[in-house]
Protein backbone atom coordinates (compact mmCIF):
# COMPACT_ATOMS: atom_id res chain seq x y z
CA UNK A 1 0.00 0.00 0.00
CA UNK A 2 1.05 3.58 -0.61
CA UNK A 3 -0.75 5.85 1.95
CA UNK A 4 1.53 9.51 1.70
CA UNK A 5 -1.08 11.92 2.83
CA UNK A 6 -2.06 13.85 6.59
CA UNK A 7 -1.35 11.93 9.66
CA UNK A 8 -5.21 11.81 10.39
CA UNK A 9 -5.42 10.58 6.94
CA UNK A 10 -2.86 7.47 7.66
CA UNK A 11 -5.05 6.80 11.27
CA UNK A 12 -8.42 6.38 9.06
CA UNK A 13 -6.10 3.87 6.82
CA UNK A 14 -5.79 1.40 9.39
CA UNK A 15 -9.13 -0.43 8.98
CA UNK A 16 -8.26 -0.53 5.59
CA UNK A 17 -4.82 -2.18 6.62
CA UNK A 18 -6.52 -4.76 8.43
CA UNK A 19 -8.96 -5.78 6.27
CA UNK A 20 -6.42 -6.10 3.30
CA UNK A 21 -4.02 -8.17 5.92
CA UNK A 22 -7.16 -10.35 6.89
CA UNK A 23 -7.31 -11.22 2.83
CA UNK A 24 -3.70 -11.33 2.08
CA UNK A 25 -1.49 -11.23 5.40
CA UNK A 26 0.47 -8.47 7.08
CA UNK A 27 1.30 -5.70 4.40
CA UNK A 28 4.07 -3.31 3.03
CA UNK A 29 3.22 0.14 3.36
CA UNK A 30 4.91 3.20 2.02
CA UNK A 31 4.07 6.70 4.05
CA UNK A 32 5.60 9.77 5.09
CA UNK A 33 8.65 9.24 7.70
CA UNK A 34 6.26 11.60 10.33
CA UNK A 35 3.56 8.42 9.82
CA UNK A 36 6.01 5.51 9.71
CA UNK A 37 6.14 5.17 13.75
CA UNK A 38 2.58 4.98 13.76
CA UNK A 39 2.20 2.64 11.92
CA UNK A 40 5.44 0.23 12.62
CA UNK A 41 3.89 -1.52 15.67
CA UNK A 42 0.49 -2.00 13.52
CA UNK A 43 -0.46 -6.15 13.76
CA UNK A 44 -1.75 -5.40 9.97
CA UNK A 45 1.97 -4.45 8.50
CA UNK A 46 4.79 -6.51 7.82
CA UNK A 47 7.00 -3.71 6.56
CA UNK A 48 6.97 0.39 6.30
CA UNK A 49 8.79 1.67 4.09
CA UNK A 50 8.96 5.89 4.76
CA UNK A 51 8.73 8.45 1.73
CA UNK A 52 10.22 11.72 2.39
CA UNK A 53 8.31 13.04 -0.26
CA UNK A 54 8.92 16.98 0.86
CA UNK A 55 12.67 16.56 1.84
CA UNK A 56 15.19 14.25 0.60
CA UNK A 57 12.94 12.23 -2.05
CA UNK A 58 10.94 15.12 -3.30
CA UNK A 59 10.58 15.29 -7.16
CA UNK A 60 10.59 12.55 -9.72
CA UNK A 61 14.23 12.26 -9.03
CA UNK A 62 12.79 10.62 -5.51
CA UNK A 63 10.19 9.29 -6.79
CA UNK A 64 12.02 7.20 -9.47
CA UNK A 65 14.50 6.12 -6.44
CA UNK A 66 11.82 4.34 -4.72
CA UNK A 67 10.28 3.18 -7.35
CA UNK A 68 13.43 1.76 -8.57
CA UNK A 69 13.97 0.38 -4.72
CA UNK A 70 9.93 -1.42 -4.75
CA UNK A 71 10.59 -2.72 -8.10
CA UNK A 72 13.29 -5.03 -6.70
CA UNK A 73 10.80 -6.26 -4.07
CA UNK A 74 8.58 -7.42 -6.60
CA UNK A 75 5.58 -6.78 -5.32
CA UNK A 76 2.41 -8.22 -7.07
CA UNK A 77 0.15 -5.87 -5.74
CA UNK A 78 -0.79 -2.18 -4.28
CA UNK A 79 -3.55 -0.71 -3.20
CA UNK A 80 -3.64 3.18 -3.65
CA UNK A 81 -6.20 4.62 -0.95
CA UNK A 82 -4.23 8.61 -1.94
CA UNK A 83 -5.53 9.96 -5.12
CA UNK A 84 -2.73 11.54 -5.86
CA UNK A 85 -0.18 11.91 -9.38
CA UNK A 86 3.08 10.95 -7.23
CA UNK A 87 1.38 7.88 -5.60
CA UNK A 88 0.00 6.51 -9.12
CA UNK A 89 3.26 7.44 -10.60
CA UNK A 90 5.22 5.72 -8.02
CA UNK A 91 3.69 2.45 -8.18
CA UNK A 92 3.14 2.88 -11.96
CA UNK A 93 6.76 2.99 -12.09
CA UNK A 94 7.26 0.55 -10.34
CA UNK A 95 5.46 -2.12 -12.30
CA UNK A 96 3.63 -3.35 -10.36
CA UNK A 97 1.61 -5.85 -12.17
CA UNK A 98 -1.66 -5.05 -10.33
CA UNK A 99 -2.58 -1.23 -8.88
CA UNK A 100 -6.12 -0.79 -7.65
CA UNK A 101 -6.63 2.81 -6.78
CA UNK A 102 -10.13 5.15 -6.72
CA UNK A 103 -12.13 6.11 -9.76
CA UNK A 104 -11.50 9.39 -9.02
CA UNK A 105 -7.78 9.15 -9.10
CA UNK A 106 -5.26 9.00 -11.49
CA UNK A 107 -7.19 5.79 -13.49
CA UNK A 108 -4.72 5.91 -16.41
CA UNK A 109 -2.10 4.81 -14.27
CA UNK A 110 -4.52 1.67 -12.88
CA UNK A 111 -5.20 -1.59 -13.29
CA UNK A 112 -8.04 -1.18 -11.56
CA UNK A 113 -10.10 1.79 -10.69
CA UNK A 114 -12.96 1.24 -7.91
CA UNK A 115 -15.82 3.72 -7.11
CA UNK A 116 -15.04 5.69 -3.53
CA UNK A 117 -18.20 6.49 -2.08
CA UNK A 118 -19.36 9.60 -2.66
CA UNK A 119 -20.98 10.19 1.04
CA UNK A 120 -20.47 8.88 4.41
CA UNK A 121 -17.69 8.70 6.85
CA UNK A 122 -13.46 8.28 5.28
CA UNK A 123 -13.00 5.01 7.13
CA UNK A 124 -15.83 3.40 4.92
CA UNK A 125 -14.76 5.71 1.85
CA UNK A 126 -11.66 3.74 2.27
CA UNK A 127 -12.66 -0.27 2.82
CA UNK A 128 -14.23 0.38 -1.12
CA UNK A 129 -10.88 0.13 -1.97
CA UNK A 130 -10.68 -3.73 -0.33
CA UNK A 131 -14.63 -4.06 -1.34
CA UNK A 132 -14.95 -4.67 2.88
CA UNK A 133 -18.65 -3.66 4.21
CA UNK A 134 -18.57 -0.74 6.11
CA UNK A 135 -17.82 -0.80 9.85
CA UNK A 136 -16.30 -4.08 9.49
CA UNK A 137 -13.14 -2.79 10.82
CA UNK A 138 -12.24 0.28 13.19
CA UNK A 139 -9.17 2.60 13.51
CA UNK A 140 -6.42 0.93 15.57
CA UNK A 141 -2.87 2.14 16.53
CA UNK A 142 -0.22 -0.21 18.74
CA UNK A 143 1.58 1.84 21.38
CA UNK A 144 4.41 -0.14 22.91
CA UNK A 145 4.91 -0.75 26.60
CA UNK A 146 7.84 2.04 26.38
CA UNK A 147 5.25 4.18 24.92
CA UNK A 148 2.99 3.52 28.16
CA UNK A 149 5.45 4.46 30.41
CA UNK A 150 6.33 7.41 28.78
CA UNK A 151 3.03 8.65 28.61
CA UNK A 152 2.23 7.49 32.62
CA UNK A 153 5.97 8.94 33.10
CA UNK A 154 4.90 12.62 32.21
CA UNK A 155 1.53 12.55 34.19
CA UNK A 156 3.04 11.70 37.14
CA UNK A 157 6.26 14.18 36.56
CA UNK A 158 3.06 16.72 36.26
CA UNK A 159 1.42 15.55 39.39
CA UNK A 160 -1.70 13.99 37.76
CA UNK A 161 -2.86 10.88 38.98
CA UNK A 162 -6.80 10.47 38.27
CA UNK A 163 -8.51 10.93 35.34
CA UNK A 164 -7.86 14.40 33.13
CA UNK A 165 -9.04 16.36 30.81
CA UNK A 166 -7.40 16.14 27.24
CA UNK A 167 -7.41 18.95 24.81
CA UNK A 168 -5.55 19.33 21.24
CA UNK A 169 -5.22 23.23 20.36
CA UNK A 170 -3.03 22.96 17.53
CA UNK A 171 -3.94 22.17 13.45
CA UNK A 172 -1.43 23.04 10.68
CA UNK A 173 -4.09 24.76 9.14
CA UNK A 174 -4.39 28.29 10.92
CA UNK A 175 -8.30 28.84 10.37
CA UNK A 176 -9.21 25.48 11.95
CA UNK A 177 -7.90 26.70 15.40
CA UNK A 178 -10.33 27.25 18.10
CA UNK A 179 -9.39 30.29 20.04
CA UNK A 180 -11.09 29.56 23.32
CA UNK A 181 -9.12 26.93 24.45
CA UNK A 182 -7.44 29.03 27.46
CA UNK A 183 -10.78 30.16 28.53
CA UNK A 184 -12.18 26.19 28.41
CA UNK A 185 -9.35 25.15 30.27
CA UNK A 186 -10.61 27.20 33.07
CA UNK A 187 -13.94 26.27 33.10
CA UNK A 188 -12.73 22.59 33.24
CA UNK A 189 -10.08 23.00 35.88
CA UNK A 190 -12.72 22.90 38.58
CA UNK A 191 -13.87 19.08 37.19
CA UNK A 192 -10.34 17.90 37.33
CA UNK A 193 -6.67 18.18 35.62
CA UNK A 194 -5.89 19.45 32.22
CA UNK A 195 -3.50 18.31 29.88
CA UNK A 196 -2.45 20.20 26.90
CA UNK A 197 -1.70 17.54 23.50
CA UNK A 198 0.20 18.36 20.52
CA UNK A 199 3.71 18.55 18.17
CA UNK A 200 6.06 21.26 18.98
CA UNK A 201 4.15 23.62 16.97
CA UNK A 202 1.75 23.42 19.41
CA UNK A 203 3.76 24.21 22.73
CA UNK A 204 3.06 27.99 23.06
CA UNK A 205 -1.00 27.40 23.10
CA UNK A 206 -0.09 24.39 25.47
CA UNK A 207 1.49 26.97 27.49
CA UNK A 208 -1.53 30.04 27.31
CA UNK A 209 -3.80 26.59 28.87
CA UNK A 210 -1.20 25.73 31.62
CA UNK A 211 -0.90 29.21 32.70
CA UNK A 212 -4.75 29.93 32.35
CA UNK A 213 -5.22 27.22 34.83
CA UNK A 214 -2.57 28.13 36.71
CA UNK A 215 -4.16 31.41 37.32
CA UNK A 216 -7.35 30.06 38.43
CA UNK A 217 -5.76 27.47 40.40
CA UNK A 218 -6.21 24.39 39.08
CA UNK A 219 -3.75 21.83 37.53
CA UNK A 220 -2.54 21.55 34.25
CA UNK A 221 0.29 20.06 32.04
CA UNK A 222 1.36 20.66 28.63
CA UNK A 223 2.40 17.56 26.76
CA UNK A 224 2.73 19.86 23.55
CA UNK A 225 6.12 18.48 21.76
CA UNK A 226 7.11 16.67 24.70
CA UNK A 227 6.15 12.90 23.39
CA UNK A 228 5.96 11.12 20.17
CA UNK A 229 3.17 10.65 18.19
CA UNK A 230 2.89 6.81 19.54
CA UNK A 231 3.16 8.44 23.13
CA UNK A 232 0.81 10.79 21.98
CA UNK A 233 -1.57 8.11 21.17
CA UNK A 234 -0.77 6.56 24.50
CA UNK A 235 -1.74 9.56 26.71
CA UNK A 236 -4.97 10.47 24.81
CA UNK A 237 -5.76 6.81 25.68
CA UNK A 238 -6.30 7.77 29.24
CA UNK A 239 -8.23 10.83 29.10
CA UNK A 240 -11.88 11.03 30.42
CA UNK A 241 -11.69 12.94 27.17
CA UNK A 242 -10.19 14.86 23.95
CA UNK A 243 -11.61 18.24 23.13
CA UNK A 244 -10.07 18.92 19.71
CA UNK A 245 -10.33 21.03 16.32
CA UNK A 246 -10.51 19.14 12.67
CA UNK A 247 -7.14 17.92 12.99
CA UNK A 248 -4.95 14.68 13.58
CA UNK A 249 -5.48 13.89 17.64
CA UNK A 250 -8.77 13.79 16.81
CA UNK A 251 -8.03 10.61 14.90
CA UNK A 252 -5.61 9.39 17.53
CA UNK A 253 -8.54 9.70 20.08
CA UNK A 254 -10.81 7.58 17.85
CA UNK A 255 -7.99 4.97 17.63
CA UNK A 256 -7.86 4.91 21.14
CA UNK A 257 -11.93 4.87 22.18
CA UNK A 258 -11.75 7.93 24.19
CA UNK A 259 -14.55 10.15 24.20
CA UNK A 260 -14.02 13.53 21.09
CA UNK A 261 -15.75 16.69 21.28
CA UNK A 262 -14.84 18.20 17.78
CA UNK A 263 -14.66 21.78 17.29
CA UNK A 264 -15.21 22.45 13.37
CA UNK A 265 -14.37 25.79 11.60
CA UNK A 266 -14.10 26.34 8.20
CA UNK A 267 -15.17 22.48 7.34
CA UNK A 268 -17.78 20.22 8.50
CA UNK A 269 -18.01 16.75 9.96
CA UNK A 270 -20.13 15.52 6.59
CA UNK A 271 -17.06 16.10 4.42
CA UNK A 272 -16.10 12.80 6.32
CA UNK A 273 -14.04 12.85 8.87
CA UNK A 274 -15.26 13.40 11.91
CA UNK A 275 -15.68 11.43 14.96
CA UNK A 276 -17.24 7.82 15.28
CA UNK A 277 -17.88 6.88 18.53
CA UNK A 278 -20.65 6.27 20.42
CA UNK A 279 -20.46 9.29 22.58
CA UNK A 280 -18.39 11.83 20.25
CA UNK A 281 -20.11 14.98 19.35
CA UNK A 282 -18.89 17.54 16.76
CA UNK A 283 -19.66 21.24 17.26
CA UNK A 284 -20.18 24.00 14.39
CA UNK A 285 -21.63 27.42 13.91
CA UNK A 286 -24.60 26.70 12.14
CA UNK A 287 -26.19 28.46 9.04
CA UNK A 288 -22.93 30.52 8.63
CA UNK A 289 -23.36 31.25 4.67
CA UNK A 290 -19.82 31.25 4.53
CA UNK A 291 -19.31 27.69 5.74
CA UNK A 292 -17.35 25.33 4.64
CA UNK A 293 -15.18 27.54 2.72
CA UNK A 294 -12.19 25.10 1.95
CA UNK A 295 -12.07 21.13 2.57
CA UNK A 296 -8.76 21.84 4.50
CA UNK A 297 -9.47 25.31 6.01
CA UNK A 298 -7.35 27.87 4.97
CA UNK A 299 -4.21 29.84 6.97
CA UNK A 300 -6.55 32.31 7.84
CA UNK A 301 -10.05 33.13 7.25
CA UNK A 302 -10.72 34.05 3.81
CA UNK A 303 -13.40 36.81 5.03
CA UNK A 304 -11.36 38.29 8.13
CA UNK A 305 -13.76 37.67 10.83
CA UNK A 306 -13.14 34.00 11.27
CA UNK A 307 -16.53 33.79 12.59
CA UNK A 308 -16.93 29.89 12.49
CA UNK A 309 -14.99 29.54 15.33
CA UNK A 310 -15.28 33.07 17.24
CA UNK A 311 -19.34 32.34 17.50
CA UNK A 312 -18.20 29.29 19.38
CA UNK A 313 -17.92 30.23 22.75
CA UNK A 314 -16.18 28.31 25.60
CA UNK A 315 -19.56 27.65 27.50
CA UNK A 316 -21.30 25.69 24.27
CA UNK A 317 -18.10 23.18 24.45
CA UNK A 318 -18.31 22.87 28.47
CA UNK A 319 -21.88 21.68 27.47
CA UNK A 320 -20.88 19.00 24.86
CA UNK A 321 -18.14 17.90 27.38
CA UNK A 322 -21.09 16.92 29.60
CA UNK A 323 -23.32 15.76 26.96
CA UNK A 324 -20.75 12.70 26.19
CA UNK A 325 -20.91 11.91 29.94
CA UNK A 326 -17.03 10.78 29.96
CA UNK A 327 -16.44 12.88 33.31
CA UNK A 328 -19.08 10.87 35.08
CA UNK A 329 -18.14 7.33 33.58
CA UNK A 330 -14.33 8.09 34.63
CA UNK A 331 -14.48 10.20 37.28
Amino acid sequence: MVQTAFLGDVVLTTPLLAALAARHGPVDIVTTPAAAPLLETHPAVRRVIPYDKRGAGRGWPGIRALAARLRREGYERAYLPHRSLRTAALAWLARIPVRIGFHDGWRLLYTEARRRPADGHEIDRLLALAGAAAATYAPGLRPTPEDERAAADLLARGGIQGPFLALAPGSIWGSKRWPYYDQLAVRLAARGAVVAVGGPEDASLGEAIVGAVGRSGGRAVNACGKLTLRQSAALIARAAVLVTNDSAPLHLATAAGTPVVAVFGPTIPEFGFGPVGPHDVSLGVANLACRPCSPHGPPRCPLGHHRCMRDLGPEVVAAAIEETGALHRRG
